[in-house]
């Protein structure tokens, strides 16, 4: 796995609440590969799956700036008709 797609992979969990297990995995894995510029293939997997199972759930925080928030309009009242006076 490349950097760009384990750091694609990371910015979608973040979308996500993690456990504590989760979220430990995560920086243990940002961690190794620092460090070998690679991961274990058990670990590769293991991101994959978390990935694949979170993205299924609906997200808990909102990363996008444009997200709409699901609630209802507020209320309006209706518009009074105006009444024209004319002077004759």
């Amino acid at each position: 796995m490349n950097k760009d797609r384990l750091e694609w992979i990371i910015s979608g969990l973040n979308q996500y609440k993690l456990t504590k297990n989760e979220d430990q995995f995560i920086k243990t894995t940002l961690e190794d590969f620092n460090q070998k510029n690679a991961l274990t293939e058990n670990q590769e997997v293991r991101i994959e799956s978390l990935y694949k199972e979170k993205s299924k759930l609906k997200p808990n925080k909102s990363s996008n700036y444009f997200s709409f928030a699901e609630s209802t309009p507020p209320k309006t009242r209706p518009r009074r008709p105006r009444v024209r006076v004319f002077d004759v």
